[in-house]
């Protein structure tokens, strides 16, 4: 295959493409060897592996073509870059062109296993129990999300085959500028990841290490490294040559594991003959391949629109939000109710994050009393791992299972961004509908009481430009109690911001906040946002619709009952940042005649203003003045001293002004 595409560069180099020259012997020693059961987590340059498993030169050609029929994305993403999930091949979610990535997603799957063991959810008497393999360069195992995976791979015994090829280059850079030592030396820093260095061209010792170690793995339920050493003999990718570079290709092709081969299978007594008609078909099948690929149909435009996300079954709200005889509950306890709820329920459902465990249960008690409930396999503490925490979801979803999960603050997110973005997001549409990534992000948000630079941030603009995600951010208990459910029934990825400052309704006028605690079986939809406080059309009048969320509606609440203006304001809570509904929006403002949109976010560049611009286009001819907004302070952070918090955010005084500007515009 090789071969065939560098004959017809031009014509396949079209799309970036990668082989794994020199690394097919390891990669076909681990591929043999997996069965239906297991996960794999191949990167950029295994397609030897993937041959291995059951995968056909058509297939790959498919996908190095970018066609239609490309049996892992459709035509979306690179080559060798695959998800499968097919019933007699080991499933593979999807994989990303971020090198190390895949060993989170990888180590949430062995999580998975050892979760749902543990639990006694997973029975293996009909064959032999699971494995994970995760694929890696050497260059990636410097990369700090490695060591996240490594981290929890051996603090909690994880079922899961690390390898790593290691062909002394990244790109460019080379392991003696770029690693202080190899892969497995690394890896003898985690205690219990037993760490093995192989010859990766050598067939025999790669077929039986390998055994030996998925076998261990099955049977003893803890991870293993093996590092394999072998040469790159073609290009890193087709448009980085390695005529540009390389030093070492004469010594790199002194150890091209072909001739070892065919010398292995010489001692064997296969003779020439049989060897060379195997060639023979061989050439011939790749031929045909390339030449039917080429031929074959290309995505259509309308293709682009699919599978951002699967479908969710909840489309309407349902059960009770206000019960008779019900109790007045604080918001932060309607999470927590719901989430005991949903776990008494499904036995799939987990809660995993910093302090969520039985000593503290939340640094806000959003947890509290769940892991006495539930058990320390179903609500335990994480080392301080964001990446880990966001990422590993894709491999627990992976396996069935639902993780609900929380960064202890939104300023502490960013280290999960990466994991987020690249494995969360984009698995459903990158894998073109076949793994989707089914989770719960709890993003305790906001500023309140003096918190600081660090403590304090609303950062939605930057979750909401992530596609592929479902953004709640709710204003009162019952809303985050219903959106909770919804997000938990819903198989795509759900992240819920919830303001820290509504959790208690501690800071003055947010007692609207509170409130009676749903049923049981309440469910709130997302996109369905809510005109809590609606008015008529006034010809005699000038009118004004709010549109907000979170913190900003209690402002804007208060705003228009100190004006006595409830009969003049409508106030649009929105509930949700994705799916975010318009129709409601603009059938208010178009009713209204002027709007003021108020966030808690610095308004610059924003999602605030991106709404603001698209209200504007669609309402144009029904407004009367400009679209507004009301924000915080366009500074780097909001800073610790009282009286610079309160000048940074906005207030109900805030917004009183501005609906004043407004209305007299």
């Amino acid at each position: 295959m090789t071969e065939i595409y560098e004959e017809n560069f031009k014509v396949v180099s079209k799309y970036v493409h990668a082989t794994s020259r020199g690394h097919e012997i390891i990669q076909t020693a681990v591929g043999m060897q997996l069965q239906p059961q297991d996960y794999m987590f191949p990167y950029y340059r295994d397609d030897a592996m993937l041959l291995a498993i059951g995968m056909t030169p058509y297939e790959l050609m498919l996908q190095v073509l970018a066609k239609k029929d490309d049996p892992f994305s459709a035509g979306r993403t690179y080559y060798s870059h695959p998800s499968l999930r097919d019933d007699d091949k080991p499933k593979i979610p999807h994989q990303s062109s971020a090198t190390g990535m895949q060993a989170i997603p990888a180590t949430g799957v062995a999580m998975g296993f050892w979760y749902s063991e543990a639990e006694g959810l997973a029975s293996h008497s009909d064959k032999e129990a699971p494995v994970v393999v995760c694929s890696l360069g050497d260059a990636s195992v410097t990369e700090g999300e490695i060591a996240e995976a490594f981290q929890m791979a051996a603090l909690k015994q994880l079922p899961i085959l690390y390898l790593v090829q290691d062909n002394g280059w990244d790109i460019s850079a080379n392991a003696a500028e770029t690693r202080a030592q190899n892969a497995a030396e690394y890896a003898a820093g985690f205690h219990g990841l037993e760490a093995i260095s192989i010859d990766g061209t050598n067939f025999e010792e790669s077929y039986s290490t390998v055994k030996k170690a998925i076998s261990t793995i099955r049977k003893e339920r803890r991870p293993i490294l093996v590092h394999a050493k072998v040469p790159l003999l073609n290009h890193h990718t087709s448009g980085v040559r390695m005529e540009f570079y390389r030093d070492d290709l004469e010594e790199a092709r002194s150890r091209d594991p072909y001739p070892k081969m065919l010398k292995l299978l010489a001692s064997y007594n296969i003779s020439e003959k049989e060897i060379t008609e195997i060639e023979n078909g061989i050439q011939t099948e790749v031929e045909l391949a390339l030449k039917s690929a080429l031929e074959a149909e290309d995505p259509k435009p309308e293709d682009l629109f699919t599978n951002d996300f699967v479908p969710t079954p909840i489309t309407e709200e349902v059960g009770e939000r206000s019960p008779k005889g019900g109790e007045k509950v604080v918001m932060v306890d309607c999470a927590l109710f719901a989430i005991e709820e949903l776990m008494a329920k499904h036995p799939e459902c987990l809660l995993y994050g910093q302090d969520v465990g039985g000593r503290l249960g939340g640094v806000f008690r959003e947890a509290a009393t769940l892991a006495q409930k539930f058990g320390d396999n179903r609500v335990f503490n994480t080392p301080i791992q964001e990446a880990f925490i966001v990422g590993s979801t894709v491999g627990m979803s992976a396996v069935g299972l639902k993780p609900i999960v929380e960064v202890q603050f939104a300023d502490y997110i960013w280290p999960g961004l990466n994991q987020l973005f690249t494995e969360v997001s984009r698995s459903c549409y990158l894998s073109n509908g076949k793994w989707p990534v089914s989770m719960i992000l709890r993003v305790p948000i906001g500023a309140y009481g003096s918190g600081g630079p660090y403590h304090s941030s609303s950062m939605e603009s930057v979750v909401s430009n992530i596609r592929g995600l479902k953004i709640a951010y709710p204003s009162n208990g019952a809303d985050l109690k219903g959106l909770m459910k919804a997000a938990y029934y819903d198989p795509n990825p759900v992240v819920i911001f919830e303001h820290k400052g509504l959790y208690w309704s501690k800071v003055k006028g947010t007692k609207g906040a509170t409130s009676l605690e749903p049923s049981e079986d309440y469910i709130l939809p997302f996109g369905k946002a809510w005109v809590l406080q609606e008015i008529w059309p006034q010809e005699e009048e000038e009118t004004l619709t709010i549109v907000t969320y979170g913190m900003g509606v209690h402002w804007a609440y208060n705003a228009s009952r100190e004006l006595e203006m409830t009969d003049r304001i409508e106030i649009v809570d929105l509930r949700t940042l994705h799916p975010l509904d318009y129709d409601t929006v603009f059938k208010s403002v178009k009713k209204c005649g002027k709007c003021l949109v108020v966030t808690e976010e610095p308004s610059e560049n924003s999602f605030s203003r991106a709404l603001q611009g698209r209200i504007q286009e669609e309402c144009f001819q029904q407004l009367d003045a400009p679209v507004m907004i009301v924000g915080s302070e366009n500074m780097p952070a909001i800073p610790l001293n009282s009286v610079l918090e309160e000048t940074m955010i906005p207030s109900t005084e805030k917004v009183k002004a501005k609906i004043e500007t407004l209305l007299g515009y």
